[in-house]
């Protein structure tokens, strides 16, 4: 059986948000029917638009009432992101819980955080999310996937942060401003601080992988999700900066192998460079050079304390060694020493022994 062209997917998809938003006009909740409204007109199917700022607006509004709203609103877009088979659909999805985790309130965003995970091999249930009604939602569905997972990881940063991750560019969150970062960052303890670099060098590694889909670059709905993931890397390598700071501050109390496991988290980032370059050219100013210049400090910092604790641990086996030896020559006998008994249960220490011309002792 054949497809159906581009044209008649296109007509199929208008009918079914009309018969939608009229279902929800007419069997929705009074109290709900507003919410159910604005989330499929934010996720509608229409393939060549992203959500509208007054649709994503209108959700992020919801957040700013009672934790029952935010709790259904946060409910109703994952059911609509999870029940989908349309690639459209899942992306706008995604948009828009992007856009909760960059500008919801509090309560908006504890609810995003706290919805329960239901199977597949994410968070938000997308690693298996396949549409092959077109050979162009085949290739979208795999950018899906990888989306999905960055917004995943975005969900568990900020476990280990304490505070979603957003761009600090244009959120007006507290938690987002470097003085507040610099404060929380010199409260914590070294194996705290590793974590969250490694945590934020994580999340811009699976950011990294987009350079799979420069090719969708045309897509608006692309483009759209480009420029969210391009203010999370900001922020991402923004957080990254105040932390190593942080660690050149305190070098002095990093163990030997703290100041390992950083080398090894400072290369993974490295490795990021060329990718990094590829996806934000020219969005992303002179900041990434003073961060790219600050890891190679780092190392060379790193490295020579690493050549002076092996120089340490050479020094402390060496004269250990010399120790033992002097101990073990000690401990043999000279010719014509006396041979001496360091047991207790003998009366004497010392005992002479003597032999006659005729063999016997006495």
């Amino acid at each position: 059986m054949a497809r159906p062209s581009r044209k008649m997917r296109d007509l199929f998809g208008i009918l079914k948000d009309k018969a939608s938003i009229s279902k929800a006009a007419l069997f929705s909740k009074p109290n709900t029917s507003s919410l159910h409204l604005a989330i499929l007109r934010a996720t509608s199917h229409d393939p060549s638009t992203p959500p509208h700022d007054n649709h994503i607006a209108e959700i992020l509004s919801f957040g700013h009432s009672s934790r029952v709203t935010a709790s259904t609103c946060i409910e109703s877009l994952m059911l609509r992101l999870q029940n989908t088979k349309n690639s459209f659909v899942a992306v706008k999805c995604l948009i828009t819980i992007h856009n909760i985790i960059k500008s919801g309130s509090f309560i908006l965003q504890d609810q995003l955080s706290i919805y329960p995970s239901t199977g597949g091999k994410n968070y938000l249930n997308l690693s298996n999310f396949r549409d092959d009604s077109s050979p162009e939602t085949w290739e979208l569905s795999s950018f899906i996937r990888w989306y999905a997972r960055v917004l995943e990881y975005h969900l568990f940063t900020s476990r280990v942060l304490g505070f979603f991750l957003c761009s600090c560019s244009s959120s007006s969150n507290s938690c987002c401003t470097s003085k507040t970062q610099e404060e929380k960052v010199s409260a914590l303890l070294n194996g705290e601080l590793l974590k969250q670099i490694d945590v934020l060098v994580g999340l811009i590694e699976e950011i990294c992988k987009a350079t799979e889909f420069l090719n969708f670059g045309k897509n608006k709905l692309v483009y759209e999700v480009m420029g969210l993931v391009n203010g999370d890397y900001y922020s991402a390598q923004k957080g990254i900066l105040i932390r190593i700071n942080e660690v050149r501050e305190r070098m002095g109390s990093f163990s030997f192998g703290d100041s390992v496991e950083l080398i090894c988290v400072l290369k993974r980032l490295e490795n990021c460079r060329e990718k990094v370059l590829l996806l934000f050219l020219n969005k992303i100013g002179t900041f990434v050079d003073v961060l790219w210049g600050l890891i190679g400090e780092m190392k060379d910092e790193i490295g020579k304390e690493k050549e002076n604790e092996q120089g340490r641990m050479m020094m402390i086996r060496r004269r250990d060694k010399q120790s033992a030896s002097a101990r073990l020559g000690e401990g043999v006998m000279r010719s014509g020493e006396s041979v001496r008994f360091g047991s207790g249960r003998l009366s004497l220490n010392w005992v002479p022994i003597s032999i006659d011309e005729s063999g016997s002792r006495f």
